[in-house]
């Protein structure tokens, strides 16, 4: 049933492709085709993210466990729109991302420390939390997010897992 309720939402979030031509790119097309990332790919997110120049710590704590690929990519997904919003909202701040397993959930947290808006960033919608908290219900997970009382921002994922 969880996969069936991740395939459905992967549907309803899918971009329409109306009048777009049917010549693809093969580029495009062997990019769409590509494995989806997972927690095994953080390390790499974050390198590129400090390669902008923001500190980010990276922690991991519990055994890592296979999970099943949608849900590793819904979680792979909090940690890279977080960053992203550190990155465009709060220039200047420091970041930590951890990832804990425990044998009845997986929880991911990214803070940070809070900055200044990067040049030419408007205020967010807050699209990409909602669809955060959209994929992450496929899961049963839940999404909770909002400023620290020590400055700065924090966004955490929960996510119920099978028991082992």
């Amino acid at each position: 049933m969880t996969e069936l309720r991740h395939v459905m939402g992967l549907l309803t979030m899918a971009d329409d492709d109306k009048g777009t031509d049917n010549a693809a790119d093969p580029a495009d097309a062997a990019a769409e085709l590509a494995p989806q990332p997972g927690l095994d790919q953080l390390e790499t997110l974050v390198g590129r993210v400090r390669d902008t120049g923001a500190p980010v710590g990276l922690t991991v704590t519990g055994p890592p466990r296979p999970l099943p690929p949608g849900l590793e990519l819904a979680a792979y997904r909090v940690v890279q729109e977080a960053l992203t919003n550190t990155v465009k909202h709060a220039s200047g701040a420091t970041a930590a991302v951890t990832v804990e397993y425990r044998p009845e959930r997986l929880r991911v947290e990214v803070t940070d420390t809070g900055g200044h808006p990067g040049a030419g960033v408007t205020a967010g919608a807050g699209r990409g939390l909602i669809g955060l908290r959209e994929r992450l219900a496929v899961y049963d997970g839940t999404l909770n997010t909002g400023r620290r009382l020590t400055g700065g921002y924090r966004v955490e994922a929960l996510i119920p897992l099978e028991t082992p």
